[in-house]
């Protein structure tokens, strides 16, 4: 039988002379390698496994912005806030609302997988290399890559004015220094009348039952998987009925949430953590006004409460179909993963 010596066996033992390491030649590239090791970072496990990054902000992005005015942008960008040097409104999407006063046109551009609109107000049509869609209040429509200019053009709106909310992922592409190239879904519209529909179906196969969200997710035939509007974009066209409480609940993605219609006492209770009854401790209150935007932090807690006497209705954009992908696909028994929603 042959011994085999491994590495322990061949350390020198106690008193002997400590190893010595050859010399190091003197490489050909010194000059470049320094250059190399200069943007080199060592850190201590403990102290780095867990960096402190700047938290994303409980913010409202208000509806006035978009009621009046000219046509034009107006972008949610707090990137100052989470010390970001490229413009967003979460590390990976960016919000807008697109204000297009009647009979005019303006033009919208991102590199972007992922470009989602939502109708607030006013009729018209959006016209890219995809083609034209005509659209009114409520519809919501998703286009793939386009490298083109996309140009809404507004036929009839109140407040002189029509009003899109647009949300995309060019910051995420920012962030990995790439450009798409390749079309991973279709152009797909959403209609006002066909998501009500759902809504009211669901409704009625649900009477009696105990459901904590009344609404409807929004998906793509391209991601039959993980059922999300995109490949990197989640949506949920949601309803609080009146004088009713949607229980605490969390998501590991940040929310960009446009509140669709909402009358006065509707609003949502945030925080970090909840007691044993399930209520949120030391809460920030966000009031909704109809057309606003507000910003949920991934992990904190919120709960829906409509203390009046009409349904309101909220359309929250994550990115959540990148998180679906990456944790319930690959870990879908996971206990130590933060589910997508709970």
């Amino acid at each position: 039988m042959v011994a085999v010596e491994d590495g322990l066996s061949r350390l020198p033992s106690a008193g002997a002379a400590p190893l010595t390491r050859p010399p190091i030649p003197v490489s050909k590239h010194a000059v470049e390698e320094a250059r190399w090791g200069e943007t080199a970072n060592i850190f201590e496990y403990g102290a780095a496994a867990n960096p402190v990054m700047a938290p994303i902000p409980v913010l409202v992005h208000p509806a006035i912005l978009h009621e009046q005015g000219l046509s034009r942008v107006i972008p949610f960008d707090i990137n100052d806030c989470l010390e970001i040097e490229t413009q967003c409104t979460s590390p990976n999407l960016m919000a807008s609302f697109v204000r297009v006063c009647v009979g005019e046109s303006i033009e919208t551009n991102a590199v972007a997988t992922s470009q989602a609109f939502y109708v607030i107000r006013g009729a018209g049509e959006t016209t890219s290399e995809h083609g034209t869609v005509s659209w009114s209040e409520g519809d919501l429509f998703v286009v793939p890559v386009t490298p083109g200019q996309i140009t809404h053009t507004c036929v009839v709106a109140e407040k002189g004015g029509a009003a899109l909310y647009w949300v995309h992922d060019e910051p995420l592409m920012e962030y990995l220094g790439v450009a798409p190239t390749k079309k991973k879904f279709e152009p797909t519209l959403f209609k006002r009348e066909r998501m009500l529909a759902e809504v009211e179906e669901i409704a009625h196969a649900n009477v009696g039952k105990d459901v904590n969200r009344l609404g409807v997710l929004l998906g793509n035939t391209a991601c039959e998987q993980t059922k999300t509007l995109t490949h990197v974009l989640w949506s949920l066209l949601n309803s609080i009925p009146a004088n009713s409480v949607q229980r605490a609940h969390r998501h590991n993605s940040v929310a960009l949430d446009l509140a669709v219609a909402a009358a006065p006492n509707v609003y949502t209770l945030m925080g970090k953590e909840i007691d044993s009854s399930g209520n949120i401790i030391d809460p920030i209150r966000c009031d909704w006004c109809k057309g606003a935007v507000f910003v949920t932090p991934p992990g904190w807690w919120h709960s829906h409460h409509n203390e009046s006497a009409e349904v309101a209705w909220v359309l929250p954009m994550q990115d959540a179909g990148l998180y679906t992908y990456q944790v319930r696909i690959l870990f879908p028994k996971s206990k130590h993963c933060l589910p997508i929603h709970d």
